[in-house]
């Protein structure tokens, strides 16, 4: 989702600026009367700009996890007869009974939103206090907190690994587990303040509960396996020629979308140990090289700096571009 820099020049609302916004909408190589779908609305910064280049027969599907970001989709678009909006993981676009007259472009903007950070209710940051909840869509699933209620020290050890590659995850974990005996862990600064204590600051400029509120907010949303599900429906709705444009944040999530193009391309894959693997059918080729923010848009959008934007086309049947 855009993690966007909130502005205030104090004579109006904030104002959340779209990662990657020209490169992202060029990648999709948008046509006045295509059909394209948004799987990350967050606050519509892609979309108005998608929408801008449709004609009156193009049609602009919206979906998002988080239903305040629906609420904002609901207010903007719902009067335009060529939007349709659905409250919903992009993980499940395919079963959208509007994508299956096919896509000609998917966009997702993974990640956390400027919205959902910026809202110390939410949960995401620890730079205020708030509940321990993190949770992209608020109506279903469990909380942060609830996940560090009941998850054993060796799989609270995992997530902070796994999802968060944080060296010191088992000493942390081993801190909760006995802290929470005591005291449940509901707040962002408990937490917060239970890391740097094991921890200890030392990364400069860099907060040392940093990787572990990613791991935890990865886990509670399962946003890698939404992730993949996303990709195979995404590859699955597109129509031959169709784009697939993808903006990832961390490196786990950037490996995910460059092996999905890669494995979707045909080529044959190599293992280190026995012989090589058989290549599938050419179904995805890569769209130019991975794109990162223009030296200008760092200087403007400070949270834009580990945006990677992937585009891939779909091919027809054959391999045929």
């Amino acid at each position: 989702m855009a993690q966007s820099r909130n502005t205030d020049s104090g004579a109006g609302p904030l104002q959340h600026i779209p990662v990657m916004l020209g490169e992202a909408v060029e990648g999709l190589s948008v046509q006045p009367g295509g059909r394209y779908l948004d799987g990350t609305f967050g606050r519509g910064g892609h979309a108005r700009a998608i929408l801008s280049r449709l004609g009156p027969d193009g049609r602009l599907l919206l979906m998002d996890r988080d239903p305040q970001a629906i609420a904002a989709a609901q207010a903007e678009f719902a009067g335009d007869a060529r939007v349709s909006i659905r409250h919903a993981n992009f993980s499940s676009l395919a079963e959208w009974d509007e994508t299956a007259a096919g896509l000609d472009g998917v966009l997702l903007d993974l990640g956390v939103s400027s919205p959902q950070l910026d809202e110390a209710a939410r949960g995401f940051s620890f730079m205020a206090d708030a509940p321990l909840d993190m949770r992209m869509d608020t109506t279903q699933g469990e909380s942060a907190a609830d996940f560090l209620a009941h998850a054993s020290e060796r799989e609270i050890t995992e997530v902070l690994w796994h999802f968060g590659e944080e060296r010191h995850g088992r000493r942390i974990a081993r801190a909760i587990v006995a802290d929470r005996a005591t005291v449940p862990f509901t707040r962002t600064a408990q937490l917060a303040s239970l890391i740097e204590r094991v921890v200890g600051r030392r990364e400069p400029g860099k907060h040392p509960a940093t990787r572990s509120f990613q791991a935890l907010r990865i886990r509670v949303n399962g946003e890698l396996e939404a992730l993949q599900q996303g990709l195979q429906a995404a590859l699955d709705r597109l129509k031959p020629g169709g784009r697939l444009a993808v903006i990832s944040f961390h490196s786990l999530e950037d490996r995910a979308v460059k092996l999905f193009i890669r494995d979707h391309s045909g080529h044959v894959q190599n293992r280190r140990r026995g012989p090589p693997v058989a290549a599938a059918p050419a179904q995805l080729v890569a769209v130019g090289k991975a794109q990162f923010p223009s030296d200008a848009e760092l200087a403007t959008n400070p949270r834009s700096r580990s945006a990677v934007l992937r585009v891939a086309q779909k091919l027809a049947d054959g391999g045929q571009a």
